[in-house]
């Protein structure tokens, strides 16, 4: 069995130089556009052996996938012309997390600053569509909040709180960072292994969060976590005693660190039954319980 290419899909391309029949530098793959762009000395990349290469591989989105966003987010507050706004911003809010989520750990800022503008955009038609005998001041003043330090979120009252849209330059840039080819959990490299360990794919989300705030030590023993040591996830004060489940309320901590913690957070509490069983002898007799009284033991 042999493999056959699609000569309408295929084409070899330079991604530094333009061929001679006129292609352009860079290929398309994915959704992602790499690419590679002369730079100054002082900004060029290097490669393994540190020597500057003239050049450096930028990887940004696909303008063909930002064009299909693009008219997606379109398509879909046409469609909710007439809906509530809180409609408008339940379908929204999957589309623009899940498209800034697959494009996060690329060149992306400079791209969701201008896909926000152009959300901005249209969600202005909108707004002017649905009251058009209102002026932008009001149309602005009804959809358009402050919380926090932003002063044009999107949002409308839900409650004692706000249903907001979620914005694409919201979500922080990652760069991916490659595992070393010699690299190993077992090697004993702690510093390595506690960097890359919240992005191990059998930890979960909210332990690999609680990981990297706590650069990988458990804070009650102050010892690095080692591949293969049992966790858990502690509330620092005790939600019995006023504590909540915020993320500032919570920590990492080795299974028997929690273990210590929780004795040492309830030693204080009074025992409802201290009363205590005697031995028997050769099980002659029944169990008598002690008690703080003058009473004498009767058999």
């Amino acid at each position: 069995m042999g493999l056959d290419l699609s000569h309408s899909k295929t084409r070899i391309a330079h991604t530094l130089h333009e061929r001679p029949d006129g292609t352009k530098p860079g290929i398309d793959f994915l959704g992602f556009a790499v690419r590679q762009i002369p730079m100054v000395k002082h900004q060029s990349g290097k490669n393994t052996n540190g020597q500057k290469l003239g050049f450096k591989t930028i990887i940004k989105p696909a303008e063909k996938e930002i064009s299909k966003h693009d008219d997606k987010v379109a398509k879909t507050i046409d469609a909710h012309k007439a809906a509530p706004q809180a409609a408008l911003i339940k379908h929204l809010n999957p589309i623009i997390r899940g498209w800034s989520n697959y494009y996060s750990a690329v060149c992306s800022s400079e791209i969701y600053s201008e896909l926000d503008y152009r959300v901005y955009s249209k969600l202005r038609r909108w707004g002017q569509r649905r009251h058009p005998h209102k002026n932008g001041a009001w149309c602005a003043k009804r959809y358009w909040h402050t919380i926090g330090n932003n002063h044009w979120t999107f949002a409308t009252k839900s409650g004692d709180s706000y249903f907001t849209l979620c914005k694409h330059a919201d979500t922080p840039v990652v760069r991916h960072v490659k595992v070393k080819g010699d690299a190993s959990p077992y090697d004993g490299d702690l510093a390595y292994g506690r960097a890359r360990m919240g992005q191990h794919p059998e930890v979960k989300p909210a332990v690999a969060k609680l990981l990297k705030r706590q650069k990988g030590k458990c804070t009650h023993c102050e010892l690095t976590f080692r591949p293969g040591d049992l966790w858990e996830v502690d509330q620092i004060q005790p939600k019995a005693k006023g504590g909540g489940n915020g993320w500032s309320n919570l920590q990492l901590l080795h299974k028997h660190c929690h273990d210590l913690k929780t004795q040492h957070d309830w030693s204080g509490t009074r025992v409802k039954s201290p009363t205590t069983e005697e031995p028997d002898d050769a099980k002659v007799s029944r169990p008598v319980l002690k008690t703080n009284g003058s009473r004498k033991r009767s058999v």
